[in-house]
């Protein structure tokens, strides 16, 4: 039986189901990639959306790519509930290339996403997990597992705090875990910009790339052998050697200088090498390579593909993949999944807050985009604050934003708008009235080139008396607007950032969104969905609150007042000179009629009435005006909240406002 044939028999014995997190990855893809081809309840775990071409390129069915961010404890929880994982493969890490410099992300990708993982594992599955040998560092040459580890990078200290974290979950809580350090793993799916892949496509054309020193030194094992050990390791993990950290190297030194020769023998070619035409990276280091002896031992585990047989293996994966016509573009150029900013204006919904961020999350899971959402915390009388405290220290996508009063849903969902940095943003109510699972509706419409897609009431869960005013209302106000406003559509929309930006960048300090959003155009659409009613708590909207929209939005986007007053004076002076008219002729052809006190007092009070009418009318339009030139804020954040990292003063917000606004 061949190496191949053993291999898939081992992948067949595999406890299932199976999740890869970081499966978009060099080591993660050709895992998913091989497991894949023996069985079909194999699942790839993303987020990192930049690396998602291998996972296009291998035209993945949409079933089996789960969008999971280990960030968020929540999304885990929600990928393990509806997928019951058996083994589990965690290939995801940041910071082990020389372009990965976000210090934060290094320690919160490979240290807490750990945690977090391990948090949602039981005794009952497989967790192996993906080390470095970096994490030996200085003390680099050949060592043992029990020898002393000397990190000389974040990277090499985040993987040994992962490894000791590991070490811990699989004493004090009995999870089958093992951690492989792998040593310098090449083949298919590499990043093409990476020594060796650069190394067999220059060799390919019978040249040669920069290279560094020729006394760097690397232990390389081939990618299939790589996949051979963490599924060896899933099958051998037993109560006496859980917890452990394993070498998976050939122990072989190889130095630059001998890669470059044994390319140079394999490809046939002749130029030689200009050393040190490349820097040598900061953790280079002359004597680098590994003990595997333990892992023969414990796993049954041996590299078994040679230098030269790998390059030559390397090769024809790039000749058979079409690698300078599919493979490097698509590196070059990813297609991004886009990342959506959901903003919640919060006001009394500290109960239904935590609903709204776990509905929001399943939602974008289940969509596979991206996401950072944005809570507005309006200056509410609750415990608001705690609420969103707790979930921003569990999920660095949270943003918690806090007003120094309670300005409005519009100025919350302005605030929140400036702050975004999402492709479109959704605006929301934190009472679940507007339900986060008609998002992907929009989102359906936003694919096929709509800029706005606002949510149309076709039924409120309320009176039907309230629902029939409500109704009436938008209809009223569509006729006498004078731009097009959809009629029953509330603030619940899905905006791309363009239209954002022109939102955000207008001047009037009192605003009116839904009508905004109609005056400022673009390609817009609405999708029906039924109101619901409030979840928690009683409605901050009444009788009088609801005048307050209803006079808001006429007097903003309406001259129809100010028409009725003139047309009303038009046909009451005409109705007084016909009226006086005929009390002349009345009083020529009849000078006994009648006339008394009542008759004036109707008059009067009529007349009257249309005069402080028509002043009220002009009063609004002015206190508008009033209003506009004072120019003050339209709000005041007090604290803003990005996952752990607070932001309390003035100058830190408008810096980070700024930050935000440039990206």
């Amino acid at each position: 039986m061949n190496q191949t044939t053993t291999l898939a028999d081992s992948i067949g014995q595999l406890n299932g189901p199976i999740v890869i997190f970081g499966a978009s990855g060099f080591i993660g893809a050709n895992l998913f990639e091989q497991l894949f081809r023996v069985r079909k309840d194999v699942f790839a775990l993303t987020h990192d959306a930049t690396k998602a071409w291998r996972l296009k390129l291998l035209d993945v069915p949409a079933e089996n790519i789960i969008h999971c961010d280990i960030l968020s404890d929540t999304s885990i929880k929600d990928v393990f509930g509806k997928i019951h994982p058996r083994t589990v493969f965690n290939l995801a890490a940041y910071g082990a290339y020389s372009k990965q410099k976000n210090v934060g992300l290094t320690y919160e990708t490979n240290v807490l996403g750990t945690v977090n993982i391990l948090e949602n594992c039981t005794e009952s599955m497989v967790y192996i997990h993906a080390g470095s040998s970096s994490e030996y560092g200085f003390n680099c040459t050949a060592p043992k597992e029990t020898d002393p580890v000397e990190p000389n990078s974040h990277y090499a200290v985040s993987k040994v705090s992962a490894a000791y974290t590991l070490e811990y979950y699989a004493r004090l809580r009995g999870l089958n875990t093992l951690n492989l350090r792998l040593y310098s793993i090449y083949g298919g799916w590499e990043e093409p910009d990476r020594l060796i892949p650069r190394l067999v496509e220059e060799a390919r054309q019978h040249s040669l790339p920069p290279l560094v020193s020729p006394d760097i030194s690397r232990d390389f094992v081939y990618v299939d052998d790589c996949v051979g050990a963490f599924v060896q390791a899933a099958l051998r993990v037993n109560p006496a050697i859980r917890g452990r950290s394993y070498n998976i190297a050939t122990g072989q030194k190889t130095t630059m200088r001998e890669l470059v020769e044994a390319a140079r023998q394999a490809f046939g070619v002749t130029k030689e090498p200009v050393w040190g035409s490349m820097g040598n990276r900061a953790w280079d280091l002359a004597d680098w390579y590994g003990d595997p002896a333990a892992a023969e031992a414990d796993l049954g585990w041996k590299a078994t593909t040679s230098l030269s047989d790998g390059l030559r293996q390397t090769a024809n994966w790039q000749t058979s993949h079409q690698y300078t016509e599919r493979v490097i573009p698509a590196f070059q150029t990813p297609t991004l999944n886009p990342v959506i900013s959901p903003i919640i204006a919060c006001y009394k919904d500290a109960q239904a807050i935590p609903y709204m961020y776990e509905r929001l999350v399943k939602t974008f899971n289940e969509m596979k985009v991206r996401y950072e959402i944005i809570f507005v915390n309006d200056n509410s009388p609750d415990n608001t604050d705690e609420v969103l405290n707790e979930i921003c220290a569990k999920d660095p996508n949270v943003i918690a934003i806090k007003h120094s009063r309670n300005f409005g849903s519009q100025s919350a969902f302005l605030s929140g708008m400036e702050i975004s940095t999402g492709d479109a943003v959704v605006l929301m109510d934190g009472d679940l009235q507007d339900p986060p699972e008609i998002i992907p509706k929009f989102y359906e419409k936003w694919q096929q080139g709509f800029d706005v897609t606002y949510g149309v009431r076709v039924q409120r869960e309320m009176a039907p008396h309230v629902h029939f005013f409500y109704k009436q209302f938008y209809r009223l106000f569509r006729k006498t607007a004078y731009i097009n406003i959809p009629v029953d559509a509330g603030d619940f929309s899905m905006i791309d950032r363009k239209v954002v930006r022109e939102l955000v960048n207008l001047p009037e300090t009192e605003q009116f969104l839904r009508g905004l959003r109609a005056w400022v155009g673009f390609r817009q659409t609405g999708v029906d969905y039924v109101r619901p009613e409030r979840m928690f708590g009683v409605s901050t909207n009444n009788w009088t609150k609801n005048i307050w929209w209803a006079k808001k939005a006429i007097f903003s986007f309406s001259f129809a007042p100010l028409e009725l007053m003139t047309y009303s004076g038009f046909v009451l002076t005409g109705l007084s000179f016909i009226a006086a008219l005929a009390q002349i002729i009345g009083r020529i052809l009849n000078p006994d009629i009648p006339h008394g006190i009542p008759t004036i007092i109707v008059l009067t009070l009529f007349f009257g009435g249309i005069n402080l009418l028509g002043l009220s009318f002009l009063g609004e339009y002015i206190s508008k005006i009033f209003e506009e030139t004072k120019k003050r804020p339209k709000f005041i954040r007090t604290m803003v909240r990005k996952g752990r990292q607070v932001y309390t003063t003035s100058a830190e917000i408008n810096t980070l406002v700024q930050q935000r606004s440039n990206k």
